[in-house]
C-alpha cells in the first residue's frame, strides 16, 4: 500500500496502472479507521491489484480533485476502485469491506 499526496502522484498512478484501489482515509475518524484497517488488510493479502491512500487532512486538494475529476462525492473513508482509467466502483464507511473489494476486483 502507497501512500500519494499530490495530484501528479495521483495521475501518474492512473498512467501506470490499468486497475487499481484507492482509500480516502481520515485520521481522525474512527469509522475511517475501521474502513483503513479493512483496506490495509485486503491490499496486504492480495498482489493482483495494487492499493494506494491519501491521509485528507494532508491532501486535500488531491481529494477535491478526485471527487470533480471523476464525478464521485467526495465521503471519508471512501474506497475506490478504477479500471482503465475510470472509477469502476466506490463505497464508503461501513460497506468498505475485505469481502466487498475482493468481490468489486474480481468482477
Amino acid at each position: 500500500m502507497q501512500k500519494i499526496s499530490t495530484i501528479e502522484e495521483f495521475e501518474q498512478v492512473v498512467r501506470d496502472n490499468s486497475r487499481f484501489i484507492f482509500l480516502k482515509h481520515s485520521t481522525t475518524c474512527p469509522i475511517s479507521g475501521a474502513g483503513y484497517d479493512a483496506f490495509s488488510a485486503f491490499a496486504s493479502s492480495q498482489k493482483e491489484v495494487p492499493a494506494y491512500y491519501l491521509h485528507v487532512q494532508e491532501a486535500r486538494p488531491l481529494s477535491n480533485y478526485i471527487a470533480e475529476t471523476y464525478n464521485v462525492k467526495h465521503e471519508s473513508p471512501q474506497a475506490l476502485f478504477f479500471e482503465e482509467g475510470k472509477v469502476k466502483w466506490h463505497a464508503s464507511h461501513w460497506k468498505i469491506s475485505e469481502d466487498e473489494l475482493a468481490k468489486q476486483i474480481a468482477k
